[in-house]
Order: structure tokens, then sequence, then C-alpha cells
């Protein structure tokens, strides 16, 4: 699933509003763009437009939309207006040649996080350590839920790369169904955590019977601090799992949102380029 490095990836989901998050929008939208007064604002908009998601600014999109930047506890959105300004639209725009034309609204017109302070609280979150352990010549952090089949073959794709050098610090969020909290639980809650993750990912897909001992009631502590990566992932501003975060030579943050192609593996590692001739991740190429 999927979002942001300033761009996203096609791959997967562009711009995600889900049905209720979109209600919540329009019930919480606030006349706080500069220089535009409520009754300026489309119909659509006018009518929701005093209660707590901010309306941040508005620009001119394609094909004669006007996009509308929002913005609710530091999460950014974008939702567009038809020239007639009777529809409002959400969702991913691609422009006629295949481009993510909401990557390059999202790039111009979404404040930028402050990314040197959520990198430290990354490194402060609750993660498995896998790959080289001493002296690793990199490292990244990738969000993953148990349940999501793209983090599994990021997985599969990082490992070559853990042979030579890399660590890769697995970020256990629960996203994607009822059973994503109970086995992401069960891993943080093992003695050896990088064991039950790689037990986790080697029995991706397979059928799973939750225990009452890996339930949030049983585990509390474990529990809310897996949330708190759900949270720190979103202010990352990574809609879904995997998302890849790394620093780079220079010292800059950079995010992934998405399955990296493997061509893109090498710079998010710093590492050279590895053989990965698994054919379940050929179409990564």
């Amino acid at each position: 699933m999927f979002k942001l490095n300033s761009r996203i990836s096609l791959d997967h989901h562009i711009l995600r509003l889900k049905g209720a998050q979109l209600a919540a929008c329009m019930l919480m939208l606030t006349a706080s763009t500069a220089g535009l007064a409520v009754e300026d604002y489309p119909k659509a908009i006018q009518g929701v437009a005093n209660s707590g998601v901010k309306v941040i600014r508005n620009f001119p999109a394609a094909s004669g939309l006007t996009g509308w930047v929002l913005e609710k506890d530091g999460q950014h959105s974008i939702v567009f207006t038809t020239t007639d300004k009777k529809t409002l639209l959400f969702g991913g725009l691609i422009g006629e040649n295949g481009e993510s034309l909401s990557a390059q609204y999202e790039s111009t017109y979404i404040p930028k996080p402050d990314m040197s302070g959520l990198f430290q609280a990354l490194e402060k979150s609750s993660y498995v350590i896998e790959g080289t352990t001493k002296n690793p010549k990199s490292v990244i952090y990738v969000f993953v839920d148990a349940n999501c089949p793209y983090c599994h073959y990021t997985w599969k794709a990082l490992q070559p790369y853990e042979k030579v050098g890399l660590q890769v610090r697995w970020i256990l969020v629960a996203t994607l169904g009822p059973t994503s909290m109970p086995k992401a639980i069960e891993v943080m809650a093992a003695t050896d955590k990088t064991a039950a993750f790689r037990k986790m990912e080697e029995n991706q897909g397979k059928s799973w019977a939750p225990s009452e001992q890996w339930s949030e009631s049983a585990k509390p502590a474990i529990a809310k601090n897996i949330r708190r990566n759900g949270e720190l992932m979103m202010k990352f501003g990574i809609a879904g799992t995997p998302g890849v975060v790394w620093k780079d030579r220079q010292g800059q943050v950079n995010v992934k949102g998405g399955m990296p192609r493997l061509s893109e593996i090498p710079g998010i590692t710093g590492l050279p380029e590895q053989k990965i001739d698994n054919p379940e991740l050929a179409k990564f190429r």
C-alpha cells in the first residue's frame, strides 16, 4: 500500500482517502485558506467549512479542476472540485501519459514534515533487527505488516543485501486486518525477535490460529508500541505498508512508500547491486 517520498509509487495506491476518512474530512473542514472567506469556497466545501480540518490552500489543477490541500492532526491530503464547483473528487489523478499528477501536486503543495525530528523518533521506536548486526555498512528502516504481501516481497528482495552488510530494522504495525496485531505481538514478545520475525515471513500466506497470549489484553504494553509505530508511519506520510526510511550518505532522510523496484535498492541501501533471481520478484525489476 503506499505513499510518499516526495513522489508516490504507482505500483500501489497514489493518494488514499477511505470513505470514512473522506466523511470525516467533509465534516471537519475549516475556513483557513489565506485570502479566502468561507463564501468563496465551492458549495461542496462551504457547507462543512466550520469544524476541525483546515483548508490550507487551493491551486489550479489539470482539466480545469481546483485542488484543495487539507490538514488534520498534522496529516495532509488533497481533494479536487470541478470547474462548475458542484462536485468534489478525491483519489489519485493520472495524466494522459500515465504520469501521477497527484504525486506532483503532493510534492509541490503539501508541506514537508520535519524529517530530522521524525527520524530521531524512528531510532527510538520498537523494531526487529535483521541482517548485519556488528558494524553494518548501511541501516534502513522498513514499516511492515504481517499480512502485507508486498512487505513479504520486500523482505525477500533485501535478503541478499543483508548478507553483504545491510542492517534492516523492521518496524511492525497493524493495519491490514484483525490478525495483524496478534501476529505483531507474537514477534515482539518473543525472546528471539529476529527468529520470530523470520518465521512470520517464511509462513506468510499460510493459515495462522490466533492465541489469547498474543492478544492486546494479554500484552498491552507491546500493543501500545505497535500502535505508536503505526502513528509514526503516518507522520512520515506513508499511507500503508511497506514503507522504507533511510539516510543517504549526505545525511538526508528519504522516504519510499510501497515495494521498491529492485533497481532502486542499491540507491536505498548504498550497497552494490546484488543478484536477485527469485522468480517471484521478477515483476519488480
